[in-house]
């Protein structure tokens, strides 16, 4: 900062120039001081390379990018460098003595590459600082002369002669200073002239100045306080040479027996006093007394008793904390004052410790003994057990003699052992207390049964189950211990006949675990139950059991079967003929089938899969009806294969297949066909008609009672409703499906095809089949079941033949 107001000075040395082909290589080095303004100028790069100032622009004169470019910038209309940021050497080389900065120049045309390298001088910016303000010393009075201290040491950032040059202390009779050069660091010594004396002057402050060798030269100071240690030249000394006091016996541990008392005229450690038991002192004072070695306190460090010693006799001393010690000794004479200070001692003899929990009241269990070394009252005892137990203490025939004895029913369910505390209490002043705690463990009998977790139990299994795999498990629990909690199942066996289901049954007798001999059909089976006993291994051995209700799941294990069409074969093909000249929409046939599970695993749902011609054919995909979409034309095929696909709804879906091969027949054809099969089958046409008109009549009577049973029942229902699905125990494998449910006692059935959202009931779909209330005595069911559809295609067929 310094060098702003003078003229800078600038040198400029060529170093090398080599000459190439394609470039010339050149380098030059310039020097600036630090912290000079920005844009003062570095050196005139082109001139002093002999460069055309005139061209610098077209040949692109520019600086290269590199670490601190930034620092300097250079003008392309003159070639002169310049400052581009304010330097701080010690920012930029702290630690280095030269701080150069090498930058490349470029020229092109043809193309040049030259080297700069700046140095940056260091101005004297920094003054020497110390690491702290203020640095203590302790000397004691007795140092020698010449003995030599370490101070902190100045630093300076600036470097050379600018850095710390002179340390300088003030004027003093007792210090002077000494420099130790030291890898280019000046280290300051403090040098003791003459000995210090603390009586005449305890403390000595002085300052050190540490200054620099820039112009003009900056400096820091440390303030340096220097304490004189005394030397120990006094002996301590106690207050009293004998002390003598009294102590009750049975004293508590810590109590406070004599505080001694001695001082010293020295200063610091040297009047510090420390107390010690004497190197003689037996061994049994030092374990019943403790002496504090800052406070000269005595205290009572074990257990004093007067029957073991009535007095003691304690050598002691003091010594200072010098260098070289000085020591004084005294004695402190304890009495002990006697009291009543032995307890009761209790005595057990157990007879047992174990008693089962069925024991007669006044069983012994121990026998108890009480004893006091003390005598006359203070030997007198009383003794009395805890309450709430059920035992009790009787005295004996002989003094402080007692027996233990049960006085109540013992269960171990409740309470499986007891804590007996017997209490003894003397009789003197004050009375002393002993209690000693007597652990009883009551053993088991087995008077507890076995109880399962829960009873009865419900298990709802799915079909199909795997044989001899595990489907259920029991759980119960025995409050007894051992053999007698030690739990063994078994399954209640029926007579073995074809109705009895445990024999295919197994259950773990350890466990309880149930495993299945046998894989279980919903279609055959939907219910039962089972008994499964716990007993315990007690003697004698209790038992108890529980009932098991199986309810058998329905599952996707019955693939659709096609009733019609069936070929002669028994394979699901069938042929249809046609007239020529039928509408849209006229019937061609209906694909019937079945599937004996329930649920949407028997929902079935009819897809075309395969078709001549995707104009022709459409499929009800609820009803299994193939229908004409439009009429036939003369370039039609006169033969059709349809394949259709019938599937349940389960989540692993089922499927068949049917094929219907449609011919189509020229009008006359069909009539001709037609007028054989009406002279056939007259009388059985009629027959027909007549029938269905009976049918007709009687399903519409019976379906108009059956909405009126419904509506009433619906209404008279209990307010006690719980809906389920049930299982079809009386499923026939018709094209009905059932939906059960039940309210209150009554049970219901409704029957019909399971549709989507949305659908609707057509002609010829199983929504017209209705399934009225069981009243088959308490438990079975009547279903009447009317299949519409089925009554439809009757009708249709004698339509189709009247009109032939």
């Amino acid at each position: 900062m310094g060098y702003r107001g003078q003229r800078r000075r600038v040198n400029c040395w060529w170093i090398l120039l080599l000459c190439f082909e394609e470039g010339i290589l050149a380098q030059l080095r310039y020097s600036v001081p630090e912290e000079v303004q920005v844009g003062s100028t570095v050196g005139n790069v082109a001139k002093d390379l002999g460069l055309d100032t005139s061209t610098l622009t077209d040949r692109r004169f520019r600086l290269v990018s590199g670490p601190n470019h930034a620092l300097f910038q250079l003008n392309q209309n003159n070639g002169v460098l310049y400052v581009g940021e304010i330097m701080d050497r010690e920012e930029i080389c702290d630690g280095i003595k030269v701080c150069s900065i090498n930058l490349k120049i470029v020229v092109e045309g043809p193309l040049e590459i030259h080297y700069v390298s700046v140095e940056i001088t260091d101005v004297n910016d920094h003054s020497p600082t110390f690491p702290e303000s203020e640095q203590r010393l302790e000397i004691a009075e007795h140092t020698p002369p010449g003995t030599r201290f370490q101070i902190h040491a100045a630093r300076d950032p600036d470097v050379g002669t600018q850095s710390v040059r002179l340390y300088k202390l003030n004027q003093n009779d007792f210090f002077e200073t000494d420099v130790r050069d030291s890898e280019g660091d000046k280290i300051p010594f403090l040098v003791l002239k003459k000995p210090l004396d603390r009586e005449q002057k305890a403390e000595h402050n002085l300052t050190l100045t540490a200054t620099d060798g820039g112009s003009p030269a900056k400096s820091g100071s440390l303030n340096i306080t220097i304490t004189v240690l005394d030397v120990n030249d006094n002996r301590p000394v106690f207050s009293k040479d004998t002390y003598s006091v009294s102590l009750d016996e049975n004293a508590p541990i810590g109590t406070l027996v004599i505080q001694l008392n001695a001082t010293d005229l020295d200063e610091g450690l040297n009047s510090a006093i420390e107390y010690t038991f004497g190197k003689t002192q037996k061994k049994k004072v030092q374990e019943t007394f403790e002496l504090d070695s800052v406070s000269g306190e005595i205290r009572v460090k074990g257990k004093v008793d007067f029957e073991d010693t009535e007095i003691y006799r304690l050598d002691l001393q003091a010594s200072d904390k010098g260098q070289l010690p000085w020591t004084a000794e005294s004695r402190v004479v304890i009495k002990i004052k006697d009291v009543n200070d032995n307890q009761p001692d209790i005595e057990v003899t157990s007879l047992s410790n174990v008693v089962p929990e069925d024991s007669k009241p006044g069983t012994v269990i121990s026998l108890i003994s009480v004893t006091d070394r003390d005598s006359g009252v203070n030997g007198k005892v009383i003794c009395k057990i805890s309450n709430n137990v059920p035992f009790d203490l009787t005295p004996s025939i002989e003094e402080n003699m007692y027996s233990l004895v049960t006085k109540g029913r013992l269960d171990r369910e409740t309470v499986s052992d007891y804590d007996i505390t017997i209490t003894a209490t003397d009789c003197g002043e004050p009375p002393l207390s002993s209690a000693k705690t007597l652990r009883v463990q009551v053993s088991d009998v087995n008077d507890n049964k076995p109880v399962f977790s829960q009873n009865p139990y419900e298990l709802y299994l799915v079909e199909n189950n795997t044989p001899g795999a595990s489907i259920f498990s029991v759980t119960a629990a025995d409050n007894d211990l051992n053999e007698n909690a030690a739990i063994t199942y078994h399954i209640v066996r029926g007579d073995g006949l074809q109705g009895d289901k445990t024999s295919f049954l197994n259950v773990n007798s350890e466990n309880g675990k149930i495993s299945a001999l046998k894989s279980f059909d919903f279609e055959k089976l939907k219910k039962f139950k089972f008994h499964v006993v716990a007993s315990d291994s007690g003697t004698p051995s209790l038992s108890s059991n529980v009932t098991v209700n199986v309810f058998i799941l329905d599952q996707n294990d019955n693939a659709p079967v096609i009733l019609y069409p069936v070929s002669s074969n028994g394979s699901a093909e069938g042929v249809e003929e046609i007239p020529r000249n039928v509408n849209a929409g006229h019937l061609v046939t209906k694909v019937r089938a079945y599937d004996a599970d329930i649920g949407y695993n028997g929902w079935l749902l009819f897809s075309l899969q395969e078709v001549t011609d995707h104009s022709l054919f459409g499929l009800d995909r609820y009803t299994g009806q193939i229908r004409t979409l439009r009429s036939f034309t003369e370039t039609d095929e006169a033969e059709h294969k349809l394949l259709i696909l019938v599937k349940d709804n389960g989540n692993v879906s089922l499927s068949a297949t049917a094929t219907v091969i449609v011919k189509v027949v020229e009008p006359k054809e069909a009539f001709a066909a037609s007028d054989v099969k009406s002279s056939t089958k007259a009388d059985e046409d009629n027959n027909v008609t007549f029938y269905l008109m009976i049918t007709v009549g009687s399903v519409s009577a019976l379906f108009l009672v059956s909405i009126i049973v419904l509506i009433s029942m619906q209404c008279s229902k209990s307010t006690d409703y719980t809906s389920k699905y049930l299982p079809e125990p009386n499923y026939d494998g018709t094209l009905c499906h059932s939906i059960q449910y039940r309210s209150g006692d009554k049970r219901y059935m409704l029957v019909g095809p399971r549709m989507s959202i949305g659908s609707t009931i057509v002609p010829g779909s199983h929504a017209n089949t209705l399934m009225l209330p069981d009243r088959r005595g308490t438990s079975g069911e009547v279903s009447l079941c009317f299949d519409f559809d089925l009554m439809h295609s009757l009708l249709t067929h004698k339509e189709l033949t009247l009109s032939s």
